[in-house]
């Protein structure tokens, strides 16, 4: 494992014994310290030292695959270079329309430099089958394999709290405001029930002002690694982001026996949730369905009893046992064709 921006910062989940891990000390945030014509000059030096010690450490490792995400053009395009023989697999943690087809010339340039970098993978892995069929638009051999998802390994709730919870960052992907709206149409109708999110973000401020105002029930919390007890306590967990790669909360939510109402946006809680089996499915920002839903898990314990079993079941799919077979099959399909 391959880092450049590591430094001194702590490595925050354990990693097995046989990790060899190597940070290369790039630190290209130092560029955003200087303007204009400085800044490239300081950038171009951080690629030049990336270049030459990631192309020293390929050579001393010899790997039998190389895997990167989608996260930076200039890291694909570095690795395209420089990979030699070595088969590149690129791992799409972000949704195609997210990483390529923006407006304006700069992410023109970006795309011109990802297609120019994903040209030369030998595949593309997607989180989600519909994500899948974009990438395909851009590349010949696209995979889906599920991101793992850390699931409850205990009790899982009774459904009796009477608490809805989002958890996610704060942020215009995530829309906590949205659910706030939300909240508002069902708060009326159920002044006992609360609304429990766990977060934070740039929007903080702003979030915590609006629930002040309101005075409807709710509750902002920071994020906990406890989160598998709030989901416990709660009955239902709702999903308002604008796009979802994947969306971890929601198969963790399930695992714990809650039903899930999400909105149906680009791509991942579609690929999750079977609406009306283990959750409901919303018109993409429609907060009057949306509200309905939610009071109709409020309103039937039975509903809300059989979502949360088909949940669980669901759910399963994203053990690591059920998942890493996966890519075991991928690398070996990628070395037998070399």
């Amino acid at each position: 494992m391959l880092t450049a921006d590591q430094g001194n910062h702590p490595v925050p989940y354990q990693l097995e014994e046989k990790v060899y891990l190597k940070d290369l000390g790039i630190r290209f945030h130092q560029q955003y310290q200087f303007h204009s014509i400085k800044r490239l000059w300081v950038a171009k030096r951080l690629e030049r030292l990336f270049k030459k010690r990631l192309s020293e450490h390929l050579q001393i490792i010899k790997p039998d695959v190389i895997v990167c995400t989608t996260a930076n053009y200039v890291d694909i395009n570095i690795l395209a270079r420089l990979k030699g023989d070595f088969p590149l697999v690129v791992e799409s943690h972000s949704i195609r329309q997210q990483t390529l087809g923006k407006n304006g010339f700069c992410n023109k340039y970006s795309d011109y430099m990802y297609r120019k970098g994903l040209s030369k993978a030998r595949v593309i892995v997607a989180l989600t089958e519909f994500d899948a069929a974009e990438w395909r638009k851009v590349h010949l051999c696209v995979k889906v394999i599920p991101n793992i998802v850390h699931l409850n390994g205990g009790e899982v709730s009774t459904l009796k709290n009477k608490r809805v919870i989002w958890v996610g960052r704060f942020d215009y992907q995530k829309r906590p405001l949205e659910m706030i709206k939300i909240w508002q149409k069902v708060y009326p109708r159920y002044p006992d029930w609360h609304l429990d999110i766990y977060g934070e973000g740039e929007m903080k401020n702003e979030l915590e002002n609006e629930v002040v105002s309101l005075n409807m029930n709710i509750h902002i919390h920071q994020p906990t690694s406890r989160i598998f007890n709030a989901y416990r306590e709660s009955s239902i967990l709702v999903s308002t982001s604008l796009f979802e790669p994947f969306g971890l909360v929601i198969p963790e939510a399930m695992s714990c026996g809650l039903p899930v109402v999400s909105f149906d946006c680009p791509y991942g809680p579609a690929d999750i949730i079977t609406d009306g089996v283990d959750g409901f499915l919303i018109k993409n920002r429609d907060i009057h369905a949306f509200a309905d839903k939610v009071c109709q898990l409020i309103e039937d314990e039975d509903l809300r009893r059989r979502m949360g079993r088909n949940g669980i079941v669901s759910s399963q799919r994203y053990r690591a046992d059920a998942i890493m077979p996966k890519w075991v099959d991928l690398f070996q399909k990628v070395l037998s064709s070399q």
